[in-house]
C-alpha cells in the first residue's frame, strides 16, 4: 500500500488554506498541512486562518478536491503562550479532519527541562480533547535540538496522544542516525517531514538559512532516503521543502510536484526495486 503524502504550508508559503488545497491537489498530494496557528512572521497570508468562514471554505476545497488535512502546527512550547491559546486551533483542525498536531519548544533557558515537560503535557491533554495527537518536533536551532532531548521530553510526559516528528532535515543537522530512529517507539511516528541538503550547516544562521529558504528535493543531496524509508515503513510523508529559488523558478505547483516527485522515488514501495540507489 502506498504512503499517503502530504503538502506543508512551508512548501509553498503565503497562501491561504483553500489555496494550499488547490494547489496540493494540482500537484498530486493526497492531503495537505494547514498553518492554522500563525506565527506572525512576515509572508504569512493576511487572513485568520479558524475563522468560520475561512474554515468554511477550506473544508469546502477539501471535500470538492477529495483530499485530506494531515495536521496543523504549529502549537509552540512559550513562556509566554498558555495551552489554551491553541484550543481554537484545535478545535478548527479537528472540523478540517486533522488528527494531528506539531509542536516544538522554543525557551532560552537550558535548565527548563521541567518547564517544557509541564507545557507540552498541558498542550497533549487540550488536544487529546479534539481526538489530535501532538508529535514533538526537534528543529536543530530549537531548545530541542536533538533526537536524545525529543525522546527525553516524551518519556516524561508520557501522555497517551503524544509522538515524535522526524525532519529529515533536522535529523541531519543534529547528526542522527539510523540508530536513534531504531530507538523510538513506534507508535510514537505518525508522519516524518522530507526534504533533503547538500550542507553539514552546524553554524545556527546556515542551518536557519536552509530551513526556511533552500532545502533540496529529495535525491539531490546526502541523505539517505533508501535507509530511512526502510528503517520507518508505515508512516505518512509530509513535504516541507521551502526553496526561494526554486519557488521563483517553477511556481507554486509545479515546485510542490518536484517535491512529491523526489519523496516518491523512495518512499513508494512500488518505485523501490526500480530506483538507482543513493548513498549517504
Amino acid at each position: 500500500m502506498s504512503r499517503l503524502y502530504s503538502l506543508a504550508y512551508l512548501t509553498v508559503p503565503g497562501v491561504t488554506p483553500p489555496e494550499q488545497v488547490q494547489i496540493a491537489h494540482d500537484a498530486g498530494y493526497d492531503a495537505a498541512s494547514f498553518r492554522l496557528i500563525q506565527m506572525g512572521v512576515a509572508g504569512e497570508p493576511d487572513i485568520d486562518p479558524c475563522a468560520p468562514q475561512m474554515v468554511r471554505e477550506t473544508r469546502d476545497a477539501l471535500e470538492r478536491t477529495g483530499l485530506q488535512c494531515l495536521d496543523i502546527e504549529l502549537a509552540r512550547v512559550l513562556r509566554t503562550t498558555p495551552a489554551s491559546a491553541y484550543e481554537r486551533a484545535f478545535a478548527a483542525g479537528a472540523e478540517l479532519g486533522a488528527r494531528q498536531v506539531i509542536s516544538s519548544a522554543w525557551t532560552d533557558v537550558r535548565n527548563d527541562k521541567s518547564f517544557i515537560v509541564e507545557r507540552f503535557g498541558e498542550i497533549c491533554d487540550l488536544a487529546a480533547q479534539y481526538g489530535l495527537t501532538v508529535n514533538l518536533e526537534y528543529p536543530a536551532f530549537s531548545r530541542l535540538c536533538c533526537i536524545d532531548d525529543a525522546l527525553e521530553v516524551l518519556r516524561l510526559a508520557n501522555r497517551p496522544n503524544q509522538g515524535l516528528l522526524i525532519d529529515t532535515l533536522y535529523h541531519h543537522f543534529t547528526g542522527g542516525t539510523l540508530a536513534d530512529l531504531a530507538r523510538v517507539p513506534k507508535k510514537w511516528i505518525n508522519f516524518l517531514h522530507v526534504c533533503d541538503t547538500d550542507h553539514v550547516a552546524y553554524n545556527k544562521d546556515e542551518m536557519i538559512h536552509i530551513a526556511r529558504d533552500a532545502r533540496l528535493y529529495p535525491g539531490e543531496g546526502v541523505i539517505s532516503f533508501p535507509l530511512i524509508a526502510a528503517a520507518i515503513p508505515d508512516a505518512a510523508i509530509s513535504l516541507e521543502l521551502p526553496n526561494a529559488e526554486r519557488m521563483a523558478k517553477y511556481g507554486r505547483t509545479e515546485h510542490a510536484r518536484r517535491c512529491l516527485e523526489g519523496a516518491k522515488r523512495f518512499f513508494d514501495p512500488e518505485a523501490q526495486d526500480t530506483r538507482p540507489g543513493h548513498a549517504a
